[in-house]
């Protein structure tokens, strides 16, 4: 499983967000080609190799065209922007529908936003229609917010993770005075997620807020994955004791830890919170429901089940159900409405614990066959060769999957 991990020690801005993605892999080309896609000249992009307190990082400026004469040196501070277009969220939905980015990261852009708009929403008390973004609604912000979707679309992470997040202290002025910090919208999008204050600034944005809430999964400061890259990027403040940077790490569980990171070793299982979508059908073909599976499970799903159920009137049915994490919601959503019958959804979050697995190569006189241990408490207690290992292996040799099977097992137990 390929993880992303946000170490936001030092807090998150949209910029110090685009500067790390690029910096742990992500083709900077990549980024702007994509970003040319929303169709707005109105900005210049300037990344380039920085450091900061003796780390070294990528920095991005997203500069206004009018402001592209002065100095790229000091970026102002997200709030602090004065030739911003207030734009409310309809118009920000018009930019990147219209653009011929893909629907995953148009998807992802537009819940990124959602998120800001509802807290401004709720902050100012005013419908969510009628709020006007004096700082999201400019065009570095909706660079920033798009700009994190492209790049989290292009590393093909399974899972995203973060440390407990830094906002810092003291006061931040923006289009609606001088403010606390966190500011309003940024403390009422981290709700429910574990933060600090260390550092005498503002350290995470809302924009910065919105992404890493829409993006990651859990929030806990354990590392229980193998580090494949790190990468920095570069922020706009400066602290001799904490170097204002955003800290990523790539990387991946390893077998001893193939699912999450909320490990508890004295119980050996592990520990897991998914999301639920059912829905009961009962005039749809039963051909219909393998493509539905199968299209359900190529684009995220954890699993797909069907259960024969009784309905109302006696009247017999099928239920739905698909197991997913909070990130693919819209795109199961969207796959169910397009796809089936049903007229509704209903779903809920379900906490899970599994046991350890991992994974071992046999080698038959047939082939390769995987075959994955369960542990419990530190003890194997169960072993199967993969099916579809199997399954390929007979119709390649032509012989029957048990045959397979018995001879996988004998070269196991060797």
């Amino acid at each position: 499983m390929k993880i992303l991990y946000y170490d936001c020690f030092s807090g998150i801005s949209g910029d110090m967000n685009l500067g790390a993605m690029i910096d742990v892999g992500v083709d900077k080309n990549y980024l702007i080609s994509e970003l040319e896609k929303l169709k707005i000249n109105e900005y210049n992009i300037i990344i380039q190799k920085n450091t900061k307190n003796g780390i070294s990082g990528t920095k991005v400026d997203v500069v206004l065209s009018e402001e592209s004469e002065h100095n790229f040196d000091h970026k102002h501070n997200e709030h602090e922007h004065h030739h911003h277009h207030h734009r409310n969220l309809f118009d920000v939905e018009n930019i990147i529908n219209s653009s011929e980015l893909t629907s995953k990261v148009k998807q992802i852009s537009l819940q990124i936003f959602k998120k800001v708009a509802e807290a401004e929403s709720k902050v100012h008390n005013k419908p969510i229609d009628e709020v006007h973004f004096h700082e999201v609604g400019a065009v570095d912000s909706i660079v920033d917010i798009v700009g994190a979707a492209i790049c989290f679309d292009y590393l093909k992470v399974d899972k995203v993770l973060s440390s407990t997040v830094e906002v810092g202290y003291g006061f931040v002025k923006c289009a609606h005075g001088t403010l606390p910090v966190p500011a309003p919208a940024t403390a009422e999008i981290l709700k429910d997620i574990h933060v600090k204050a260390e550092v005498p600034f503002e350290a995470t944005t809302p924009t910065g807020a919105a992404i890493l809430s829409y993006l990651a999964s859990d929030f806990t400061n354990l590392k229980n994955f193998k580090i494949n890259k790190v990468g920095y990027g570069i922020g706009t403040k400066d602290n001799d004791e904490i170097p204002n940077v955003l800290r990523v790490f790539l990387g991946e569980y390893t077998l001893n830890n193939p699912q999450n990171s909320d490990e508890d070793f004295s119980m050996g299982f592990i520990k897991d919170e998914i999301e639920v979508m059912e829905c009961n059908i009962d005039d749809m073909s039963s051909e219909v429901y393998e493509y539905v599976m199968n299209t359900l499970l190529e684009n995220g799903a954890l699993d797909v089940y069907l259960t024969p159920i009784i309905m109302k009137k006696g009247r017999p049915a099928v239920k739905l159900s698909i197991l997913y994490r909070e990130k693919d919601e819209d795109t199961m959503r969207d796959i169910v409405f397009i796809n089936t019958t049903t007229l509704g959804i209903r779903k809920y979050s379900v906490k899970r614990d599994m046991l350890k697995r991992k994974t071992k190569k046999v080698t038959t006189p047939y082939g390769i066959v995987n075959i994955k241990e369960a542990y419990y408490k530190g003890k194997k207690v169960r072993n199967k060769p993969e099916y579809e290992d199997c399954k390929k292996l007979a119709i390649k040799n032509n012989v029957s999957i048990e045959e397979i099977k018995k001879e996988v097992m004998i070269n196991y137990n060797k």
